[in-house]
């Protein structure tokens, strides 16, 4: 049977180095998300998975042996995200189900599995660092519990093989994602050293101070198609970063220097950036013409509410690789690079001056 990948969110910083990832491999390539992709090279799908309907058209005609789940919706509370996000999940397989083609689906979620979701991030009783798979799920209730309960639910009626991806924050590019923390802090930086504001750290000491790691969009790609094309990888899951740590008191220093602007002292009081770029709109503006950029819209670049999450946690957050090490997936990315390289497509593609 000739191999068909579906990615799923095909447009997002993960579906897109995953799309990409499977093209350079020379798989057929169906890309699903609600505006049809314009890549070459793939079948472009256009859908709105949390219309039934609307998926079953639009996966009718389609037989993947292979689908990368690399999407979820945000919604106004957790509850709202098991909604969404597991129906979203559900509807997918679901339409998939006639053909009997799947032999493999990939979901990424994320240390979300460990720190509990956004309602209660990083608080309560967690596992203890480095995070690993093992650890297993704490007991509140989680949108990513839930879209792995609905892949479970399928294996029972479908019996293909799966495996679930749990990245730390994801470095990479695409506009409109609501978790973007490379072009939230390129966005920043551009405009520090527009205004000549201070390019200040907006998270916790504990960030500022602790070992920490992060997961480059294009390592993850090569986890999810090494974990589909691996025996000994099916039906598990698996924590997935660049295998580098790294403080963030020095890479704000690198990120500062890509820049070329002075990194700012630790704040001595709080500084998230959904304050500090509050106003940003009228800067970014500016910024666009005289530079003639691609997109105005500052809202539809940067996440402060996503970064400010991340950077602001009160706990050190490391990931244990082991387990894809010890089955054969030795991937590096140097993570200031993985920045350094999310910055440079950036400028290629005029997103920033």
């Amino acid at each position: 049977m000739t191999q068909l990948a579906l990615v799923v969110g095909a447009s997002g910083i993960v579906g897109s180095a995953t799309t990409q990832l499977l093209l350079d491999n020379q798989w057929q390539v169906a890309a699903l998300s609600r505006q049809p992709s314009t890549l070459p090279g793939v079948v472009p799908v256009a859908a709105d998975l949390q219309d039934p309907q609307s998926v079953r058209d639009a996966l009718a005609d389609l037989r993947p042996t292979h689908v990368f789940i690399t999407t979820w919706s945000r919604q106004a509370t957790e509850a709202e995200n098991i909604r969404v996000n597991a129906a979203m999940v559900r509807n997918l397989l679901d339409a998939l189900r006639p053909a009997k083609s799947v032999q493999h689906v990939a979901l990424v979620t994320g240390l979300k599995h460990y720190l509990g979701p956004f309602e209660a991030y990083g608080k309560g009783t967690l596992p203890q660092t480095p995070f690993r798979e093992e650890q297993g799920r704490l007991d509140v209730e989680n949108f990513y519990y839930a879209q792995e309960d609905e892949v479970f639910a399928a294996v029972k009626q479908d019996d293909f093989t799966w495996s679930v991806h749990r990245p730390h924050t994801v470095i990479g590019v695409a506009v409109g994602n609501a978790m973007n923390m490379a072009t939230t802090l390129a966005v920043y930086a551009s405009i520090c050293k527009h205004t000549g504001r201070p390019f200040v750290f907006p998270g916790s000491r504990v960030q500022w101070d602790s070992l920490t790691d992060m997961t480059d969009a294009r390592q993850l790609a090569s986890q999810l198609l090494w974990a589909a094309t691996t025996p000994a990888a099916a039906d598990q899951a698996f924590n997935i970063t660049n295998g580098d740590v790294f403080r963030w008191k020095w890479m704000w220093g690198r990120i500062a220097a890509y820049f070329d602007i002075p990194a700012a002292d630790f704040p001595a009081s709080p500084a998230p950036l959904e304050t500090q770029m509050a106003d940003d709109q009228h800067a970014w503006t500016q910024l666009t013409a005289e530079h003639g950029l691609k997109e105005s819209d500052i809202a539809r670049l940067i996440s402060p509410w996503h970064t400010d999450a991340d950077l602001g946690r009160p706990i050190e957050v490391v990931t244990d690789m082991s387990k894809s090490r010890t089955l054969g997936f030795t991937d590096y990315q140097a993570s200031d690079q993985a920045f350094f390289d999310a910055f440079d497509r950036l400028r290629r593609e005029k997103l920033i001056p």
